[in-house]
């Protein structure tokens, strides 16, 4: 008798702990949390589990934050961490990093006895939260960046890290740096696409109203996010539902009948407020599916089917049509 595949298990959750000290700096922390916050709760809406478990801890039970906001219930640093989690570190107000204080002391000592191993224990920093990791010896021989105002006080910090300027953010497993404030939402984007896919990462973009989501390296735009420069509802649904199954058998009527119009209008609202016919935007999106599924070592009949083109000579048309370098079979 034959027997049902099991289902797939659920992803782990994974524990994300901000580290707060006195005076932390509120945007580097809330901007991030509210980015995990807001991917849970777009998993949760297409009936998957939340994969981000928040916890706020440090060496006070309550501390002022930068602004002024009293916090309180901060969570004791834990002496033992599940994997997997991400230790968040973030800054101060300030043109150096305080040490000096006992409370940053206890953060240290913490610090030091932890064991970074990429997908098991990885860190974050954010601002000059890469200048306290930095005195806790987690950073050398790792490529990172800050704020620019301490780049040269995190390279003081550890003469054994390389030092990036110019950078939104660095990923340098199981280390993951940013320039501060609000870069520190463009890094948690950037992870949440690499935990949970671009399509959950564009909509939490989109509902945190960011036209313009910044890269590490690459200037230009994910097809993910660009041409939702806009507020209409409507076209936001449409785009969603391509992006989160571009596989899928999309046609002019089938996105109709996601944003409740014609075929006819549906067309409008992309020419109207995208700047981009419908069907040219599946296309940019399956062929970045098709890039990614390459770049992680699937072949190009595989990548073809995955990203919903229906043979490899339509994946190798729409290829060369948006001029991209290379080949599906060596792609630059």
């Amino acid at each position: 008798m034959s027997r049902l595949p099991s289902a797939a298990p659920d992803p782990v959750t994974i524990q994300v702990l901000f580290v707060l000290l006195p005076d932390s700096l509120a945007l580097d922390w809330a901007g991030a949390a509210e980015a995990l916050r807001l991917a849970n709760q777009a998993l949760q809406s297409q009936g998957k589990p939340a994969r981000f478990e928040l916890r706020f801890v440090g060496p006070l039970s309550q501390t002022v934050s930068s602004v002024g906001l009293m916090l309180c219930g901060l969570e004791p640093l834990p002496a033992v961490l599940r994997e997997p989690s991400w230790v968040v570190l973030v800054g101060q107000p300030g043109t150096t990093m305080p040490m000096s204080s006992e409370a940053t002391q206890a953060v240290l000592h913490w610090l030091r006895g932890l064991t970074l191993q990429p997908q098991r224990l990885e860190l974050v920093t954010i601002c000059a939260g890469a200048v306290l990791a930095a005195h806790a010896g987690l950073l050398t021989r790792r490529h990172v960046t800050t704020h620019h105002h301490h780049l040269a006080e995190l390279q003081a910090a550890d003469v054994g890290c390389h030092v990036v300027e110019n950078r939104v953010f660095v990923a340098d497993a199981p280390v993951y740096s940013s320039a501060g404030v609000t870069t520190g939402i463009d890094l948690t984007l950037a992870r949440i696409a690499q935990t949970c896919g671009e399509a959950i990462a564009a909509q939490v973009a989109q509902t945190m109203v960011l036209a313009l989501r910044r890269s590490a390296q690459d200037p230009e735009l994910s097809p993910f996010l660009a041409y939702r420069n806009h507020l209409h509802p409507a076209l936001h649904r449409v785009q969603d539902a391509v992006s989160g199954q571009p596989a899928a058998d999309w046609h002019l009527a089938s996105m109709a009948a996601v944003a409740c119009t014609s075929p006819r209008h549906v067309t409008r609202l992309f020419m109207a407020h995208a700047q981009i016919a419908p069907l040219q935007y599946l296309r940019r999106i399956r062929l970045a599916m098709a890039q990614t599924a390459l770049k992680t070592g699937h072949s190009v009949t595989q990548a073809a089917a995955l990203s919903g083109f229906g043979s490899d000579t339509q994946l190798r048309r729409a290829w060369h049509q948006l001029g991209l370098r290379g080949t599906p079979s060596h792609p630059e």
